[in-house]
Protein backbone atom coordinates (compact mmCIF):
# COMPACT_ATOMS: atom_id res chain seq x y z
CA UNK A 1 0.00 0.00 0.00
CA UNK A 2 1.39 3.20 -1.21
CA UNK A 3 1.39 6.44 1.15
CA UNK A 4 2.80 8.74 -1.38
CA UNK A 5 -0.26 10.96 -1.45
CA UNK A 6 -0.49 11.08 2.28
CA UNK A 7 1.00 13.83 4.63
CA UNK A 8 4.46 13.10 5.61
CA UNK A 9 3.76 12.02 9.58
CA UNK A 10 6.18 10.97 12.73
CA UNK A 11 8.36 14.05 11.82
CA UNK A 12 9.88 16.21 15.30
CA UNK A 13 9.92 20.15 14.81
CA UNK A 14 13.66 20.43 14.54
CA UNK A 15 13.04 18.05 11.25
CA UNK A 16 10.54 19.78 9.73
CA UNK A 17 12.80 23.17 10.26
CA UNK A 18 15.75 21.74 8.47
CA UNK A 19 13.56 20.70 5.94
CA UNK A 20 11.49 23.81 5.07
CA UNK A 21 15.09 25.52 5.06
CA UNK A 22 16.52 22.93 2.92
CA UNK A 23 13.98 23.45 0.17
CA UNK A 24 14.32 27.18 0.35
CA UNK A 25 10.89 27.57 2.39
CA UNK A 26 9.94 28.26 5.76
CA UNK A 27 8.19 26.69 8.94
CA UNK A 28 5.13 29.14 9.13
CA UNK A 29 3.95 30.94 12.58
CA UNK A 30 0.41 30.23 13.72
CA UNK A 31 -0.41 33.53 12.44
CA UNK A 32 0.68 32.85 9.12
CA UNK A 33 -1.04 29.44 9.25
CA UNK A 34 -4.54 30.73 10.12
CA UNK A 35 -4.53 33.20 7.18
CA UNK A 36 -3.48 30.15 4.84
CA UNK A 37 -5.92 28.10 6.35
CA UNK A 38 -8.94 30.56 5.88
CA UNK A 39 -8.35 31.30 2.46
CA UNK A 40 -9.77 34.53 2.55
CA UNK A 41 -13.16 33.65 4.67
CA UNK A 42 -14.12 34.32 8.40
CA UNK A 43 -16.15 31.30 9.40
CA UNK A 44 -15.71 28.85 12.36
CA UNK A 45 -14.90 26.04 9.85
CA UNK A 46 -13.03 26.18 6.32
CA UNK A 47 -16.12 25.17 4.72
CA UNK A 48 -18.69 27.58 6.85
CA UNK A 49 -20.07 27.74 10.45
CA UNK A 50 -21.56 23.79 10.97
CA UNK A 51 -19.36 21.06 11.32
CA UNK A 52 -21.77 18.47 8.92
CA UNK A 53 -21.92 21.57 6.09
CA UNK A 54 -24.98 20.07 3.91
CA UNK A 55 -24.39 16.78 5.81
CA UNK A 56 -21.47 15.99 4.72
CA UNK A 57 -17.61 15.77 6.24
CA UNK A 58 -15.17 18.48 5.21
CA UNK A 59 -12.49 17.28 6.76
CA UNK A 60 -10.89 13.85 7.98
CA UNK A 61 -11.85 14.19 11.62
CA UNK A 62 -12.94 10.72 14.29
CA UNK A 63 -16.55 10.33 13.89
CA UNK A 64 -18.76 7.94 16.34
CA UNK A 65 -17.58 7.60 20.02
CA UNK A 66 -14.53 9.12 20.68
CA UNK A 67 -12.06 6.92 21.71
CA UNK A 68 -13.83 4.06 21.56
CA UNK A 69 -15.36 3.52 17.76
CA UNK A 70 -14.39 5.79 14.77
CA UNK A 71 -17.26 5.24 12.20
CA UNK A 72 -15.03 6.37 10.03
CA UNK A 73 -18.40 8.16 8.01
CA UNK A 74 -15.63 10.51 6.03
CA UNK A 75 -14.27 7.09 4.31
CA UNK A 76 -10.83 6.98 6.44
CA UNK A 77 -9.45 5.60 9.75
CA UNK A 78 -5.95 6.95 9.73
CA UNK A 79 -4.67 9.68 7.36
CA UNK A 80 -6.46 10.39 3.85
CA UNK A 81 -4.78 11.09 0.55
CA UNK A 82 -3.80 14.97 0.45
CA UNK A 83 -6.42 15.50 -2.21
CA UNK A 84 -9.14 13.64 -0.77
CA UNK A 85 -11.30 16.64 0.51
CA UNK A 86 -12.11 19.95 -1.38
CA UNK A 87 -9.24 22.72 -0.80
CA UNK A 88 -10.39 25.97 0.67
CA UNK A 89 -10.03 29.38 -1.70
CA UNK A 90 -6.67 29.74 -1.67
CA UNK A 91 -6.31 26.10 -3.45
CA UNK A 92 -4.35 24.50 -0.35
CA UNK A 93 -5.68 20.90 0.85
CA UNK A 94 -6.34 19.75 4.54
CA UNK A 95 -5.37 22.71 6.13
CA UNK A 96 -8.15 21.48 8.91
CA UNK A 97 -8.23 17.39 9.69
CA UNK A 98 -5.80 14.53 8.60
CA UNK A 99 -2.84 15.96 10.58
CA UNK A 100 -1.43 18.58 13.26
CA UNK A 101 1.23 20.68 11.44
CA UNK A 102 3.76 22.31 13.49
CA UNK A 103 4.27 25.97 13.36
CA UNK A 104 7.46 27.48 14.18
CA UNK A 105 6.77 29.63 17.20
CA UNK A 106 6.35 28.69 21.32
CA UNK A 107 2.53 27.36 22.02
CA UNK A 108 2.07 29.74 24.36
CA UNK A 109 2.41 33.05 22.07
CA UNK A 110 -0.32 35.61 22.01
CA UNK A 111 -1.75 35.99 18.55
CA UNK A 112 -3.06 39.35 19.55
CA UNK A 113 0.80 40.13 20.12
CA UNK A 114 2.16 39.33 16.89
CA UNK A 115 3.34 41.64 14.52
CA UNK A 116 5.81 42.03 11.12
CA UNK A 117 8.65 41.07 13.22
CA UNK A 118 7.19 37.91 14.95
CA UNK A 119 7.64 36.54 11.21
CA UNK A 120 10.97 37.09 11.69
CA UNK A 121 11.58 34.06 14.61
CA UNK A 122 14.33 31.97 14.29
CA UNK A 123 14.36 28.85 12.21
CA UNK A 124 16.66 27.12 13.87
CA UNK A 125 17.79 27.13 17.55
CA UNK A 126 14.98 25.65 19.36
CA UNK A 127 14.29 27.74 22.37
CA UNK A 128 11.19 26.31 24.17
CA UNK A 129 9.96 22.92 24.99
CA UNK A 130 6.38 23.09 23.61
CA UNK A 131 5.94 24.64 19.76
CA UNK A 132 2.16 25.64 18.09
CA UNK A 133 0.10 22.91 15.94
CA UNK A 134 -2.41 23.57 14.13
CA UNK A 135 -5.61 21.90 12.15
CA UNK A 136 -6.22 18.81 14.15
CA UNK A 137 -6.19 15.64 12.85
CA UNK A 138 -7.54 12.16 12.30
CA UNK A 139 -7.91 11.71 15.83
CA UNK A 140 -9.78 15.03 16.58
CA UNK A 141 -13.86 14.47 17.52
CA UNK A 142 -15.92 17.60 18.71
CA UNK A 143 -16.33 16.13 22.25
CA UNK A 144 -12.62 15.72 22.83
CA UNK A 145 -10.27 18.05 21.13
CA UNK A 146 -12.70 20.14 18.54
CA UNK A 147 -9.40 21.25 17.16
CA UNK A 148 -10.71 21.39 13.26
CA UNK A 149 -12.29 24.88 13.90
CA UNK A 150 -9.50 27.10 12.11
CA UNK A 151 -9.28 29.38 15.32
CA UNK A 152 -8.03 25.93 17.70
CA UNK A 153 -4.88 26.13 19.12
CA UNK A 154 -2.55 23.39 20.68
CA UNK A 155 0.48 22.82 21.32
CA UNK A 156 3.50 19.54 21.39
CA UNK A 157 6.70 19.10 22.41
CA UNK A 158 9.58 19.76 20.28
CA UNK A 159 10.44 16.23 20.21
CA UNK A 160 7.85 14.52 19.67
CA UNK A 161 6.72 12.72 16.65
CA UNK A 162 3.45 10.62 15.89
CA UNK A 163 0.68 9.05 13.26
CA UNK A 164 -0.92 12.43 13.51
CA UNK A 165 1.46 15.14 13.38
CA UNK A 166 3.55 16.49 10.28
CA UNK A 167 4.21 19.84 8.87
CA UNK A 168 3.89 22.14 5.57
CA UNK A 169 6.05 24.29 4.24
CA UNK A 170 5.62 28.11 3.79
CA UNK A 171 6.59 29.94 0.84
CA UNK A 172 7.72 33.45 1.45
Amino acid sequence: MGLEDHPVVHVALEDALAFCNWSGMSLPTEAQWEYAARGGRQSEYLWGDTLLEGGYYHANTWQGRFPYENTALDGFIGTAPVYEFLPNDFGLYQMIGNVWEWCRNPRYTLLASFNEDDYELPKYGIQDEEYAIRGGSFLCHCSYCNRYRVAARNGCISTSTSSHLGFRCLKE
